[in-house]
């Protein structure tokens, strides 16, 4: 039943989001002006009109579609379809997300005259794993013979673009109806590929035109409003000298886009137009309907150098290096009925991971990707649905945050959440050692090291999971998609994304206790998944490496080459407890089956960990925190035996592992806080063993994290 829910999940993919993104604004057009549709209380306007002036700043997704019309010389010509058909279980496709600013200046006739700039960043460039060709978001490839090169591939695709608008349109009432038109530009990279030699040119090229389109748009919440635009942009032909001039090509480009945003309208002091905003009842967070969250963070990270005898295709460089990744979220919720709620999370990336997430079992920065990219990119981590059943027991108040309702509930309580989310959103969680965002950066604190969870690239999957609360005990259960196949070894492009025919999935069950202990409340979880699909078990790879024959020596496309349909299991303990009103510790246990590959986390069979939390309550800086923490870290024998012979795991692989040591980490952090929802971080961790290679390392890790959230 849930495998065919997600494939016809993937297979209305661009339909289903654009339906959400309208339902959201039509459904909140309801919550404007209407009264008594949904559960609680709605925000609604009365007097005769909304005031649209003020400025403004918001975000947006949408798909685009489009043509390039291209010449390669006399009698060499074609049209190439812009539309990449979007890919939920890759994340791929013709979609965008952006951001855009501008003012507004309402007329006493209604008349609206204004002002836009935005930026669009399309989705992450395809791999080849999924449907569609590699490296294309917003693009296309043709094929043609050309004169002096043979047969030759030719391909764009956006990196990013942007417009600079005039708005004019009509406001009666609440609603806005606008034209819009002015400047646009987009940066796209080319590339001409020779086919019987490889050789690939590829120039990066900015291209300037102009944008018109239509919209409209209506208030949603207190100082929020949504919109659904169209956007046409043309820009005139370029001429690539590929090859240092020996096949050039003239290209046009005209790219159509349909837009569904959210802005936040900033209190410039006049309230509404003749009429004061007002609420049905009093107003409070208990209130709220539609709900709008956001963050930045930004991580800076780098290390100097040390002793590296010998290096591997996944090793850490023992040169200094440095990376910096970056990532803006908004969290866009809407309650339908009652205990409902439906979540979208529009995310733009960009960024690097050391090593591209390479060289540490452990990694040093939860906020890099198993993918990086030089330009931001867009993409959808999270659109599910949450229902909440009360079943009775004592109330309890749930603060407004990111991905939660401001709301009471009950102490014993049904959960249900299905669609697209982190498995860690729910299970092995823990209070001090949870958020690259907010405190421990590294992979194996803020996670068991051995939790094998389901994921994507960027750890995000499709699944079901049911949670229930009955005093002082809670027991968790799902089912998730497993990526298309294990990150370990050989032939793991289709790591990248998710399996489309969810045979390759995994379950997960958790036990949590609350407690009290010496008064102060504490929590302790086990945590066990069994992940079902075609691994590969170490010793038939390390036997078929050394047999003679195509994959002897070669290890990591043995374990390939051996993979059959089987089981992985694996275990955790997850510990927290207040000690004071500024104190807190934490520890984790893990165990995973080290005889099978592991799937989509990183290169741990065993691991420990433990830590403290202290906040700066008693130096009268109760939003700063001080965390310090250790974890060790260790592999089965026969996975050591893997590495010695020379595979490549998931983030590890350094060709050779002459003498293995347990993998030991330790992380220190202080986050100073500017305000309370802003705060700047300063992260140092020791590595001793790193990839468990007693001859490589110790490596010292200096990081810098910036974090905001509204």
């Amino acid at each position: 039943m849930f495998n065919r829910f997600v494939i016809a999940l993937s297979l209305r993919a661009s339909t289903a989001v654009g339906v959400a993104c309208a339902a959201l604004v039509v459904t909140s057009a309801d919550y404007a002006f209407a009264d008594g549709l949904f559960s609680g209380s709605s925000f609604r306007l009365d007097g005769p009109g909304y005031n649209w002036t003020g400025f403004y700043a918001g975000g947006n997704i949408g798909i685009g579609w489009g043509r390039s019309n291209w010449t390669a010389g006399p009698g060499i010509s074609g049209s190439t379809s812009l539309f990449q058909t979007i890919d939920t279980f890759d994340e791929a496709g013709s979609f965008f997300a952006g951001v855009q600013t501008g003012y507004n200046y309402v007329l006493p006739n209604r008349i609206l005259l204004g002002a836009e700039v935005d930026a669009s960043f399309p989705s992450f460039q395809t791999v080849p794993s999924g449907l569609n060709p590699i490296g294309l978001s917003v693009g296309g490839i043709s094929a043609f013979t050309s004169p002096a090169l043979g047969p030759v591939n030719l391909f764009e695709t956006v990196l990013w673009s942007g417009t600079a608008r005039a708005r004019i349109g009509y406001a009666p009432g609440h609603w806005l109806f606008y034209a819009t038109g002015g400047f646009a530009w987009t940066y796209n990279q080319q590339s001409l590929t020779q086919l019987s030699t490889g050789n690939t040119d590829t120039p990066f090229v900015w291209r300037l035109g102009w944008a018109a389109g239509a919209g409209v748009e209506l208030p949603i919440a207190p100082h929020w409003t949504g919109r659904l635009e169209y956007l046409y942009t043309g820009y005139g032909n370029h001429n690539t000298p590929y090859f240092s001039g020996a096949q050039p090509v003239t290209s046009d480009w005209s790219v159509q886009e349909l837009r569904a945003g959210v802005d936040y309208m900033f209190d410039n002091g006049t309230a509404v137009w003749a009429a004061p905003m007002v609420f049905k009842g009093a107003p409070g967070p208990a209130q709220d309907n539609l709900n709008f969250h956001g963050q930045t963070t930004f991580v800076w990270q780098g290390y100097p150098s040390f002793k590296s005898p010998y290096e591997g295709p996944n090793s850490l460089p023992g040169v200094s290096n440095a990376r910096e990744t970056f990532d803006t979220t908004l969290f866009v919720g809407l309650r339908p009925w009652a205990g409902a709620e439906i979540w979208l999370d529009p995310e733009i990336d960009q960024g690097h991971g050391l090593a591209e997430t390479h060289g540490i079992a452990g990694f040093p920065s939860g906020e890099a990707y198993k993918f990086g990219a030089d330009y931001p990119y867009a993409r959808l981590n999270r659109y599910f649905l949450r229902q909440t059943i009360d079943l009775g027991g004592g109330t309890e108040k749930v603060e407004a945050d990111a991905n939660v309702f401001a709301t009471t509930q009950t102490s014993n309580r049904l959960v249900l959440t299905v669609g697209k989310f982190a498995v860690v959103d729910i299970f092995d969680t823990n209070k001090y050692a949870n958020s690259p965002k907010d405190d421990f950066l590294n992979w194996s604190l803020i996670n068991a090291g051995t939790f094998d969870y389901a994921g994507d690239a960027w750890g995000y999957t499709y699944g079901a999971a049911a949670e229930w609360y009955q005093g002082i005990f809670a027991f968790r259960g799902g089912v998730f998609d497993m990526s298309a196949s294990p990150a370990e070894g050989g032939d793991s492009a289709q790591a990248y994304g998710l399996d489309p025919t969810f045979q390759q999935f995994e379950l997960v069950g958790e036990i949590e206790e609350r407690h009290q202990l010496w008064g102060q409340p504490g929590k302790l979880k086990i945590t066990g998944f069994l992940i079902r699909g075609n691994m590969g078990s170490f010793q038939d790879a390390l036997n078929l490496a050394a047999t003679p024959g195509p994959f002897f020596g070669d290890p990591s496309d043995a374990i390939a080459a051996v993979r059959h349909y089987q089981s992985r299991p694996g275990v955790s303990l997850n510990l927290e407890q207040q000690v004071n009103d500024w104190i807190g510790v934490f520890a984790r246990a893990g165990w995973a089956d080290g005889s099978v590959e592991p799937w989509d986390f990183t290169d741990i069979d065993r691991t420990v960990s433990a830590g403290v939390s202290i906040n700066g309550k008693n130096w009268d800086r109760p939003d700063d925190t001080i965390g310090v923490a250790g974890v060790v870290n260790g592999l089965s024998p026969v996975h050591q035996a893997y590495f010695a012979a020379g595979g490549t795991g998931i983030l590890i692989g350094d060709g050779q592992l002459p003498s293995y040591g347990a993998e030991q980490i330790f992380e220190t952090y202080y986050s100073y806080a500017i305000t309370s929802a802003t705060k700047v971080t300063f992260d140092y961790q020791f590595v001793a063993n790193p990839a468990y290679a007693t001859e490589r390392g110790p490596i010292n890790f200096f990081a810098a994290r910036f974090h905001t959230e509204f």
